[in-house]
């Protein structure tokens, strides 16, 4: 009968070079006398005590040998834990950072996006000013409705404002999807964060794990949902978070490059815009000065137009009034040359009186018609004055009114505009 080696012994191959020898069964054996199996089997005890005493040394010295490399092993657990966990820390602190530096860009770009949305509805309000002041210039009277100066830089200004507002809509649109590329990166970043830590929690209960906290362990798997593991080498594991930490800052580049484009937009189109309502606001003023000097000009000539016109009615007056004498006179004349008829037949000498009064007559005559034509004459300067007059009243009142719709309401509607650096 062989000793039976327990199984867990058998397991180490510790005993493989051991042969224990076989245990005879006490009994007698045929041809030996009592004596000899007697002492054959002391010899089988002595046998069995030898082995049992050598298979207990075996066993103590397995028992230290096994204790010894759990104790190894542990200890390289522990150390490979914690440096899983230096690792894990540091490229928790690098995400971290890269989090926090993206974060920044977000609200950066948040608040360049804010700036653009202020500028474009500044060039929203400049750009209805210029179509109202457009169209109140419409308002002018037929004859002073012409393509001047301030329409052409009206128009100007308009096409200048509509293009800056379309490139700032196009702006504000890249952006808005530049800001969520960085919330896509910043997503990336907060959620490998999130399993970095609890990779970190689960490591270091690990390493403060004992034998006393195994069974709660065991207690809370009934509970817990494992997940499946991915198979994920340590390379493959730190080529995520830097895969993730590259994209967050080719992002961050991309803000960076977009933000020194925008500002540069920015600082150009309000230069632009400020440019352009200076060129018009000067034409409007030398248009201003050209009305109102064309206007004094038109007063001027008109006062001047009046004072003839009064003169004109008074020499009018005065050629009636000569031509009323000189047809007395011519009376006087006639009738003397009359009453002189009226002498006896003899009398009717044609003396130099009769001479006298019949050149008389025929000079009043020529006298009479010569001023009758200056009045007719100066009936028609009247009338030519009057419409003199006239033009000048109704181009005065137009120039009032451009004048009033340029300096008055268009200056109105124009005063709020102020372009400031976007």
């Amino acid at each position: 009968m062989r000793l039976a080696v327990p199984r867990r012994v058998q397991s180490f191959g510790v005993f493989s070079g051991l042969i224990w020898p076989p245990v005879k069964s006490i009994m007698s054996v045929p041809g030996h006398s009592p004596q000899q199996g007697d002492e054959t089997k002391l010899m089988n005890f002595e046998v069995l005590r030898n082995n049992s005493e050598l298979f207990r040394a075996e066993c103590t010295r397995l028992m230290l040998e096994t204790d010894k490399e759990s104790k190894r092993m542990q200890n390289d657990d522990n150390r490979r834990l914690d440096q899983r966990l230096r690792d894990i820390q540091f490229l928790k602190k690098e995400l971290e950072l890269k989090l926090e530096e993206i974060i920044v860009e977000i609200d950066v770009l948040i608040a360049l996006q804010s700036r653009v949305a202020k500028a474009l509805e500044a060039c929203t309000e400049t750009l209805k000013v210029s179509v109202v002041c457009l169209e109140e210039r419409r308002k002018h009277l037929p004859s002073e409705r012409l393509h001047d100066e301030v329409d052409k830089e009206l128009l100007k200004e308009k096409e200048v404002i509509e293009g800056v507002a379309s490139l700032l809509q196009r702006v504000t649109e890249q952006i808005t999807e530049q800001i969520r590329l960085d919330r896509s990166a910043k997503y990336q970043l907060e959620k490998d964060l999130k399993e970095k830590f609890e990779a970190q929690c689960i490591d270091n209960s690990c390493l403060l794990m004992t034998h006393h906290s195994i069974n709660n362990l065991q207690r809370s798997k009934n509970t817990e949902t494992v997940l499946p593991s991915l198979g994920v080498t340590p390379k493959q594991w730190e080529n995520i978070s830097d895969i993730n930490m590259t994209k967050a800052e080719q992002q961050q580049a991309n803000s960076l490059t977009l933000r020194a484009l925008v500002e540069c937009l920015l600082e150009q189109t309000a230069a632009d815009m400020q440019k352009q309502v200076q060129a018009t606001a000067a034409a409007f003023q030398l248009n201003v000065r050209e009305i109102k000097s064309a206007k004094s000009q038109m007063e001027d000539q008109l006062a001047a137009i009046l004072s003839e016109f009064a003169s004109q009615e008074r020499i009018g007056e005065d050629l009636q009034v000569a031509i009323a004498e000189r047809e007395q006179v011519m009376s006087l004349a006639q009738a003397r040359l009359a009453l002189r008829r009226q002498r006896p037949g003899k009398e009717q000498c044609h003396d130099p009186a009769q001479s006298q009064l019949l050149a008389e007559v025929q000079q009043l005559n020529a006298h009479i018609s010569t001023l009758h034509e200056a009045a007719a004459q100066s009936d028609e300067e009247q009338r030519a004055l009057l419409r003199c007059q006239l033009e000048l009243q109704e181009g005065i009142e137009m120039k009032a009114n451009s004048l009033y719709i340029d300096e008055v309401i268009c200056a109105q509607h124009r005063e709020p505009i102020v372009i400031h650096n976007f």
